[in-house]
């Protein structure tokens, strides 16, 4: 802390000694640059104890600051005057604090996927071998309908035997234990019309898809053995898809469903779709700690792809009138939010406030200054280094002063006894 504190003096007293078009301008603590008028005397940036009549060095190396007839003395601890040239070297500006109310349109990102309530997943029900596989790759377009594999499979023809040999005995009970057996193991019904009207046991069974779509996973190839429970295929459906969007935590509270969302991609410049929050989930996300809503989009024209990034708008309700600072002229630190008035005639000072919400270019403040004071929106964090080691000081200084009458008291009650040992 010494350091820092050392440090953040040298800074500032080299601020102090800046020469700007051939004229030296000066930062003085607690009083201001009046003109021509002489110093009444010089003061250490780093020990408002060490003074002396005439410029020179502080006991650390630094340049002594002047101070001015008709300094403020009863100041405000932490109050820190600086000359106009100084001010216009730092690029200091100011804004108001105004009472508003956040932009209610809550800005994030998401990603596109598929609509997980519309995606058909195809197992097999029995052990066998893949036959033929009619769809090369994940990707592909499917139509309901349409032939995705052929199964070889020893327990579905000895089911189609079991119900040849039911329909030859006309036995009611058989056909239907048999019937229902081949519809629990997903034969399709074409093909036990197929096998009542010719009589013929099929070597193989075709599976076919079970709605349109493109195939999404496809984890089959020919000639491979399947069992019970392997996931083969999914299909997925691009003219309903989900937009998943990332919320931080703070953000959370503000959105609700039914809030309205437009959503556009880098790739379709000028391109929106909207959609409407229809899901929050409950849970965070543990790797990246946000929060996630859903949005469900119609994709007739296909142009929405899974996997895309997206720019999200959500549309949330406008919060309550509160007071309103930019948020560059926040300075955060480990602790502490702070801001940094501008007083007028070159006075300065760092105050803690409270903050509430975060906007894209305001912050709400809860408490710590009032509408209408002016604050730093640049150059601040040099002005609260100032700010915060001025006001130690200026306590240290009061506290060491209470401290030293004791004392001087005390010493001069000594000098008073010595004195009179000396007389008697």
């Amino acid at each position: 802390m010494l350091a820092l504190g050392v440090g953040l003096g040298a800074l500032f007293s080299g601020l102090a000694t800046m020469w700007l078009d051939g004229e030296r301008s000066d930062v003085s603590v607690g009083a201001a640059d009046n003109g021509k008028a002489a110093p009444l005397y010089w003061v250490a940036p780093m020990d408002p104890n060490y003074r002396r009549d005439e410029p020179g060095k502080s006991p650390m190396g630094m340049d002594l600051i002047p101070v001015y007839a008709g300094a403020d003395e009863e100041a405000p601890a932490g109050t820190v005057r600086i000359s106009p040239d100084v001010i216009n070297n730092l690029g200091v500006r100011t804004a108001r604090v105004i009472a508003g109310r956040l932009p209610s349109t809550l800005r994030t990102v998401g990603y596109v996927q598929y609509d997980e309530a519309r995606l058909q997943h195809i197992h097999p029900r029995v052990e066998g071998w893949i036959e033929n596989v009619y769809v090369a790759a994940s990707g592909d377009p499917v139509t309901r309908g349409e032939p995705l594999y052929t199964l070889y499979s020893p327990t579905l023809v000895n089911a189609q035997e079991e119900l040849l040999m039911a329909w030859e005995r006309k036995n009611p009970v058989l056909i239907k234990a048999a019937s229902e057996r081949l519809a629990a193991l997903e034969v399709p019904a074409a093909a036990l019309q197929e096998l009542r009207e010719t009589g013929k046991v099929s070597r193989t069974i075709t599976v076919n898809a079970p709605a349109d779509g493109v195939v999404d996973m496809l984890q089959v190839r020919q000639g491979m053995y399947v069992k019970p429970g392997m996931e083969s295929l999914s299909i997925g459906s691009l003219e309903h898809l989900w937009v998943i969007g990332e919320l931080f935590e703070r953000q959370v509270p503000l959105v609700q469903v039914g809030d309205r969302v437009r959503i556009q991609l880098d790739y379709l410049p000028g391109r929106e779709w909207e959609g409407r929050i229809d899901y929050i989930y409950p849970a965070l996300n543990p790797r990246t700690r946000t929060a996630q809503v859903r949005v469900q989009v119609h994709n007739i024209d296909r142009m929405l792809r899974p996997g895309m990034f997206a720019r999200l708008d959500i549309a949330t309700e406008p919060g309550e009138e509160t007071l309103l600072v930019p948020r560059e002229a926040l300075i955060r630190t480990g602790s502490q939010l702070r801001l940094v008035q501008a007083a007028g005639e070159g006075r300065f000072k760092s105050v803690a406030v409270e903050v509430g919400r975060v906007g894209r270019a305001q912050v709400e403040v809860l408490s710590g200054v009032r509408e209408g004071e002016r604050i730093v929106t640049s150059a601040q964090f040099l002005i609260d280094s100032e700010s915060s080691k001025t006001s130690d000081f200026k306590r240290m200084e009061h506290r060491g002063q209470d401290e030293q009458a004791p004392a001087a008291d005390h010493g001069a009650h000594q000098h008073e006894s010595h004195t009179m040992e000396q007389a008697q």
